[in-house]
């Protein structure tokens, strides 16, 4: 699929966006060693799910200060304006922006929000945000993290969700935030199903969510793939990421077709794009090549992630006839 081709995609996080050359060029800036974050090649270097967190942690040491994040969030969207993404949703931290703190959030996220309004004026990529509590820093900073939510939503800051380490915590610690989300009027997603089974998932619907970040080992309970199916609960997957992260080891044993063919509603994202090597042309590429799609299935998978998307009627409107435009 051609790098022009027009794509939605829902899940991508915005450090983990972040080009290896722009970390190192702020590092260098700021005189700061941060040469274990990348191996021989320039690459994120990392050996598996836990140590991947903390290579995304130390390199985010180098994004401080609201102008850091405008930059940051120039070169996310630059890279994926260039593989055709004309609609994306980002996640947002308050810990990593401002540190759980209202005010400070708020600078960050006015910085973030000016980029991204360049960004759509000179590349035509729209830009969502969905601030997300990062599960294994705990319930406590999920709050705060909620509140920074709740004091900023509106068209631009749509949603809230979950993130990290899949095995710290149970989803029900954080209900708390997810309620004063909720009341926010904040759409809800949660990382489930990657890392945990098939009750990860169960557990994060009990959240209330609409969207499951990744999701696809429920494919291990065909119960719940067809709860999920029946409920219209659409997934992010991303599996690029999967593969690179060794929860599927071959880009044909990923569940993704399978899915699909018992109803489930599924959208592809990349995730870390530069920490799997991959961005959204890799992705449509790949699923082409492993499983025959086309066109057709790329405009559906389009569609349902332009349906399922945060963003107000308005905004939706306008993806939608994008992409109807690209088709004709």
């Amino acid at each position: 699929m051609s790098k022009s081709y027009p794509k939605v995609e829902l899940h991508m996080h915005l450090e983990g966006a972040a080009p290896p050359a722009f970390i190192r060029g702020l590092a260098k800036e700021k005189s700061m060693d941060i040469s274990g974050v990348f191996d021989e090649n320039g690459h994120y270097a990392y050996r598996d799910f836990v140590h991947f967190l903390r290579v995304y942690e130390a390199a985010t040491e180098t994004l401080k200060s609201p102008e850091d994040y405008r930059r940051l969030t120039l070169a996310v969207l630059e890279e994926s304006a260039s593989h055709g993404v004309i609609y994306s949703e980002t996640f947002l931290s308050p810990d990593f922006c401002g540190g759980g703190d209202v005010g400070a959030w708020r600078e960050y996220l006015l910085a973030i929000q000016e980029a991204a309004d360049e960004a759509e004026r000179t590349a035509g990529i729209t830009l969502r945000g969905i601030v997300t509590a990062v599960r294994h820093f705990g319930p406590d900073k999920a709050k705060a993290a909620a509140l920074c939510a709740a004091e900023t939503a509106g068209d631009w800051l749509v949603g809230f969700g979950i993130a990290g380490d899949e095995n710290a915590g149970k989803p029900q610690d954080f209900a708390y935030s997810f309620d004063m989300a909720r009341e926010a009027g904040l759409r809800l997603t949660a990382h489930a199903g990657e890392w945990g089974g098939p009750q990860s998932i169960r557990d994060a619907l009990s959240l209330g969510v609409e969207r499951i970040g990744h999701g696809v080992r429920a494919i291990e309970d065909l119960a719940l793939v067809d709860q999920l199916a029946e409920d219209g609960i659409v997934l992010e997957v991303c599996p690029g990421s999967n593969i690179a992260l060794g929860v599927y080891r071959r880009w044909h044993q990923h569940p993704i077709e399978k899915l699909i063919e018992r109803g489930v509603k599924v959208t592809v994202s990349t995730d870390d794009p530069p920490f799997f090597h991959t961005t959204m042309t890799d992705e449509f590429d790949r699923l082409s090549t492993t499983f025959g799609w086309g066109e057709s299935e790329f405009h559906t998978l389009n569609k349902t992630a332009a349906q399922a998307a945060f963003c107000n009627d308005d905004t939706r409107a306008k993806i939608l006839k994008k992409l109807e435009l690209s088709d004709a």
